[in-house]
């Protein structure tokens, strides 16, 4: 699976991630429905650091289809809300 996060670029990750991943998903909608700003910033940026930690960077040249596509942890709750849909950042 290809994650691009918005301003840094593109990462593989093996579908074995995907549950860790959909976890923090669901935490940071849990937040944004409760407008809690804190605890969305502190799960985007758990949700980040753990693309980066558990997938391959591509190269900079390297324009693949993104399965999945993040914001870059200078979003604010109002970005990140327009851009979610109803299954959340992570498709379930």
């Amino acid at each position: 699976m290809i994650v691009r996060i918005m301003g840094e670029g593109q990462v593989e990750m093996a579908d074995s991630h995907f549950t860790e991943l959909n976890k923090l998903d669901d935490e940071l909608l849990a937040e944004m429905e409760r407008g809690d700003e804190e605890g969305f910033r502190r799960t985007l940026g758990a949700l980040l650091e753990a693309v980066r930690r558990l997938g391959e960077p591509l190269p900079d040249d390297a324009l693949e289809p993104s399965e999945l596509i993040l914001p870059g942890p200078g979003a604010t709750l109002d970005d990140v809300k327009a851009m979610l849909r109803d299954d959340g950042l992570i498709p379930g």
